[in-house]
């Protein structure tokens, strides 16, 4: 049976995909899958799947696609292709890997009654307050009664310490649990927040690719490995495809941004219903800006998945190899760009707005060099893949080599810029970026400790942006894009300057602030990104789990740890909000949504990871010694003269 499934896999690639599309669009292919002990036909000739239900029952249809060039079109009464569906199945669950034990049984059937039935993903929250306080009392009444004495003060602070992190643990589990998404009775992701008492729910109720990793990894950790699974390949599923914008299609590969569950009327039956996915590529977005990390964000997740649950039969489907080839064809493609870096738009990451990122900024480059490593783990050696992977290697090492030399900066660097010669024309030129020293501004100084350093946020010609960008810098040592020593001066610098980078609530998502005309500009006045808010130096709690995976990998937990005890101080008591305001985060965000999906599961994988730090290796990319040979050889000769090639025309 498994080799009849991986014949028919080979045979039935995904149609999307333009080198692998087949010439007769009319047939219907059909493959057999095991689902609840039954064998029923699924068609995998369209991207478009329903879930109907007609009294509890589930049956399937068949969209019929006209091929306009090379991308498919729905013909039926609901409009344009904008939503994807699929048959009442388990996405392939993962059998016998799901983990745990009586305790987490009775956690979870406790769960169950804390909770309704979910509906679309939209659950009823339960009396968390309730919920809380009666576990804390629990706690209490244990921790200040030890063999019928009364503990010595010192115990009992330090049980009523320890009760206190339990009852915030077992509320952000309940809470989590609470934000799951289904679709078709499985769960496939969580929402971005789910706040009952906030009737602004703008597209916080979608489940986004960026805000699932840490809830993915959550679950990971705690081995429930079905729902990341089913994240994995419905996300999948949903890649590139004819959703457009004003006429403008994405590039093949792209991800998108979010998703939604929606139920809508099974046509031509008024009493039936059918789930449908309807996912976001930016078209519907706050700017219009399609995600450029969502892709790489998958491929981490999907490493992470395996490395996890140890079931790779996941990263060797067809369709998730094809998957895997179509993000790193989009982000390898030729263009006019001289530098390996990945070039993008405002507003393509985290920082989903206006912020004076455009170019080649930190975050993505971490990310970029993290998925090119968990891809070429992944891909499978074939033919087919030796120039992709041979391309692949070569952007490493140039990426590494790029962001390394030309966005690092300590005091010595800084000297080095402020006595910078301009305009030299020459391949051995110093200041190769015409960097002009004036732009070193005044708050530099002052912050740059005299042990530390870190990677500058962007690079362009005549351009520096020297700000502290946190998840960058946390994910350059998580990605081993940053060396050894940079990495642990990039940690020197966080504990040096931990007043201004997490202060009463981790942690800064940049450093420092734009202000005054500079924000004016930058931002061009945005309501949102006020100094010291939201993306403009506001403090974001999800923070947490990327820098405690980067303080285990280089073996200092401890900073890490002092950043969790200060988050849960106040974390719970703030209702678990998305992001804090004031340079020392002193003040929940005067519009951060409140029970924020991934600031509860930022801390959750924290914690989870300080209880068991070598689950971090499932995160971490370690740098193999071919890239570290290759780069020793670039070091060695930086200001090499460039050897024209020969080069013959076809006319």
């Amino acid at each position: 049976m498994a080799t009849s499934e991986a014949i028919l896999q080979v045979l039935l690639p995904r149609l999307h995909h333009s080198d692998l599309c087949t010439k007769s669009l009319n047939s219907v292919h059909t493959i057999k899958a095991n689902v609840n002990n039954r064998r029923i036909k699924i068609p995998v000739s369209t991207q478009v799947h329903s879930c109907s239900r007609k009294s509890q029952n589930c049956r399937r249809r068949v969209y019929a696609l006209q091929s306009r060039g090379s991308v498919f079109h729905e013909k039926t009464d609901v409009g344009r292709l904008e939503s994807m569906g699929c048959q009442c199945q388990q996405a392939e669950g993962v059998s016998g890997l799901t983990t745990g034990d009586h305790d987490e049984t009775r956690f979870k059937e406790k769960t169950r009654r804390l909770t309704s039935n979910p509906i679309n993903g939209k659950i009823s929250a339960p009396s968390i307050e309730g919920y809380g306080v009666g576990q804390q009392l629990k706690h209490e009444k244990e921790d200040l009664v030890i063999n019928g004495k009364a503990a010595a003060a010192g115990t009992t602070k330090d049980k009523l310490d320890k009760g206190k992190v339990n009852v915030i643990e077992d509320e952000a589990w309940n809470l989590l649990r609470n934000s799951i998404v289904y679709y078709c009775n499985n769960q496939v992701g969580t929402i971005a927040a789910n706040d009952p008492s906030s009737s602004n729910i703008l597209n916080y109720d979608q489940v986004f690719i960026r805000d699932f990793i840490p809830s993915g990894i959550a679950f990971l950790l705690k081995g429930e490995y079905d729902i990341v699974r089913n994240f994995i390949l419905h996300t999948l599923q949903l890649q590139s495809w004819e959703k457009t914008m004003d006429c403008y299609s994405p590039g093949q590969g792209l991800m998108p941004a979010s998703f939604k569950v929606r139920t809508v009327p099974l046509d031509g039956d008024d009493s039936a219903t059918e789930d449908v996915l309807d996912p976001d590529f930016g078209e519907a977005a706050i700017g219009r800006v399609a995600p450029v990390d969502s892709g790489l964000w998958w491929i981490i997740l999907l490493r992470a998945y395996g490395k996890c649950s140890g079931d790779l039969s996941l990263q060797e489907r067809i369709d998730v190899q094809t998957g895997i080839k179509m993000i790193l064809k989009l982000c390898l493609a030729d263009g006019f760009d001289m530098f390996p870096t990945l070039l993008v738009t405002d507003g393509s990451c985290m920082i989903d707005r206006r912020m004076g990122i455009h170019g080649h900024p930190l975050e993505i480059q971490a990310l970029f060099y993290s998925a090119l490593l968990s891809a070429r783990e992944m891909l499978a050696p074939e033919d087919a893949s030796a120039d992709l992977i041979r391309a692949l290697n070569n952007r490493l090492i140039a990426l590494s080599f790029h962001i390394r030399e030309y966005y690092w900066i300590d005091m010595k660097k800084v000297n080095e810029i402020y006595r910078y010669k301009t305009e030299e024309y020459s391949y051995d030129a110093v200041n190769k970026f015409n960097i002009y020293p004036d732009q070193i501004p005044s708050w530099l100084v002052e912050f740059m400790p005299s042990k530390g350093g870190y990677l500058i946020g962007n690079l362009q010609p005549a351009h520096m942006d020297f700000r502290f960008f946190s998840l960058g810098n946390l994910w350059s040592i998580v990605s081993s894009l940053a060396t050894v020593d940079q990495s642990h001066a990039i940690l020197d610098l966080i504990e040096a300057k931990w007043d201004e980078l997490v202060a009463d609530m981790p942690f800064k998502i940049c450093y420092p602030a734009l202000e005054g005309q500079e924000w004016q500009i930058i931002t061009g006045s945005d309501p949102k990104n006020t100094p010291w808010s939201y993306h403009n130096g506001g403090s974001w709690p999800t923070l947490l789990w990327q820098l405690t995976v980067a303080c285990i990998k280089m073996n200092r937990p401890e900073v890490a740890l002092k950043a969790v005890e200060v988050a849960e101080r106040r974390i719970s008591q703030d209702k678990w909000p998305e992001y804090y305001d004031t340079k020392r985060a002193r003040l929940i965000g005067k519009q951060a949504q409140l029970y924020q999906t991934w600031s509860i599961a930022g801390y959750l994988v924290a914690k989870l990871l300080l209880a068991n730090p070598s689950a971090a290796k499932s995160l971490v990319n370690e740098e193999d010694s071919e890239l570290v040979n290759a780069f020793s050889l670039i070091s060695a000769n930086p200001r090499r003269k460039r050897v024209r090639r020969r080069q013959s025309f076809i006319i």
